[in-house]
């Protein structure tokens, strides 16, 4: 019963530090990486896919990431994709190849992006300690309904601390690297 309680715990947890993960990805910096494009959707075929799967996401040079579509005919929709994302980004079609410059981030913007950082790492906490919560009340449920003693409970609600304690360190590490990424000039 308690190891059910703390597995699933700690796999909604871990989601959290991953979506997180994942969030402050799309967070740009002011160097190029292909990951910055993943969550950017383009119309295929009648059905909205990932760039990556319509084209060959390279990096050019370290402020340059370049979109090479399989089919000749995508150029235009990949390029209307990238640009319309919330990325502030400004392609340039060059052939078949798409050419996606990393513009450079100004003090004042780099200052912006950091309460984004730290905005999106405060959601991912709060998620963590709810997590936390649902879990103790699951607990305190089953105490109530006789089906642990009062000292599972206890030690179930201190493994339960112990993984928030640990997830919450995690996202404050990722916050940290975000942080000194962007600052870094």
């Amino acid at each position: 019963m308690i190891a059910d309680i703390k597995k699933a715990t700690e796999e909604k947890m871990v989601k959290t530090a991953e979506k997180l993960k994942t969030d402050l990805a799309k967070i740009r910096t002011g160097r190029a990486h292909t990951g910055l494009l993943d969550h950017v959707q383009v119309e295929y075929y009648g059905s909205m896919v990932p760039v990556n799967q319509v084209a060959n996401i390279t990096l050019i040079d370290s402020r340059t990431i370049g979109a090479q579509p399989y089919e000749k005919n995508m150029v235009g929709k990949v390029e209307k994709a990238i640009r319309d994302c919330d990325l502030g980004l400004n392609p340039a079609a060059q052939g078949d190849l798409i050419r996606v410059p990393m513009p450079m981030l100004t003090e004042e913007r780099r200052k912006d992006l950091i309460k984004v950082v730290r905005g999106e790492t405060e959601d991912a906490r709060v998620a963590v300690r709810n997590v936390r919560r649902d879990a103790n009340d699951q607990l305190k449920r089953a105490l109530k309904d006789k089906e642990i003693s009062e000292d599972d409970e206890r030690r179930g609600q201190d493994d339960i601390q112990k993984l928030t304690d640990k997830y919450i360190a995690d996202l404050d590490r990722q916050l940290a690297e975000k942080e000194k990424e962007l600052l870094t000039v």
